[in-house]
């Protein structure tokens, strides 16, 4: 087996679906099926269970573990040579939920370290954290917990999370609200497993509430713009009442103490970071974090 087959074998266990591997690897799917039916006979196992959609087994599972350990080292390996013989600081491979809260602090990393190659991945926080462990990134941004074991952090930023309602909306005149007085009312949110989400859930939850959602997505700003259609209220950080000002909601503080979140970067102790790496760590240590940083 061969290095570009088991970054292929990567991808399909991360999809688990071929046609859409295909297109991300710009393969024909044939071919990687080939590719795939190759190094489940040189394993002498199958990989995924191919009765309906397909999905990764225990075998595939267990080996997928390997690869991306393995992979990673040679990914260090050939970041830590480049280093040492002196062509530059490298890149470094930075990964968060959403990169709006980073715009900042990455334009002012890029103007000081122009040298310096950035890779941004986007991922939900359970794969940021196993991406750490197998050596995929560097680092990552986190607005909720992770399974951090094994892993080092720091937190950047603490703040309130408030809820965002259209003008002219029955609590706009509030000085503050209760998770109780938005127990019927519609919301704007993102995806499961996003941050957002599982903060309202748990909110909700902690008072035997269920939120009433009529829009789940991706993008933060189409969020936004919904929310100041009328469609619905929906929470937001603090730093995006700064962020997003050109966008007229209103914005009201939410009387529970744990309606807030906690932006938090990791790093995985056991990998030797590049020098790049080591720079983005020190600029977002040390960045001055808040609604106007």
């Amino acid at each position: 087996m061969d290095l570009g087959m088991l970054r292929q074998f990567l991808v399909v266990a991360r999809l688990e679906h071929l046609s859409r591997a295909a297109e991300e690897l710009r393969v024909a799917q044939p071919s990687l099926s080939r590719t795939i039916a190759r190094l489940e006979a040189e394993l002498g196992t199958p990989l995924f269970d191919r009765a309906g959609r397909l999905r990764l087994n225990d075998a595939g599972k267990l080996f997928r573990g390997y690869v991306e350990r393995a992979l990673g080292e040679l990914d260090a390996g050939r970041r830590a040579v480049t280093e040492s013989t002196g062509e530059g600081f490298g890149t470094v491979r930075l990964a968060s939920e959403t990169f709006l809260t980073l715009t900042r602090p990455l334009a002012a990393f890029k103007r000081a370290h122009p040298a310096v190659e950035i890779e941004l991945h986007q991922l939900p926080a359970d794969a940021m954290a196993r991406a750490l462990r197998h050596q995929e990134i560097d680092l990552c941004v986190a607005s909720q917990v992770i399974a951090a074991d094994g892993l080092a952090g720091v937190e950047l930023l603490d703040e309130p999370v408030l809820v965002a309602t259209p003008l002219g909306h029955r609590l706009a005149g509030r000085a503050s609200v209760r998770i109780e007085d938005l127990a019927d009312e519609p919301f704007v949110t993102a995806r499961p497993g996003h941050w957002h989400r599982r903060l309202l859930d748990r909110l909700f939850a902690a008072r035997d509430l269920t939120p009433k959602i009529v829009f789940e997505g991706d993008e933060p700003g189409a969020i936004q713009e919904l929310i100041s259609a009328g469609l619905g209220i929906g929470l937001n950080p603090a730093m995006a009442h700064d962020v997003s000002a050109q966008v007229p909601v209103v914005w009201l503080p939410v009387d529970s103490p744990d309606c807030r979140r906690t932006i938090t970067l990791f790093w995985n102790p056991s990998s030797r970071l590049s020098a790049a790496a080591r720079l983005m760590r020190t600029t977002l240590t040390e960045w001055t974090w808040g609604p106007r940083s």
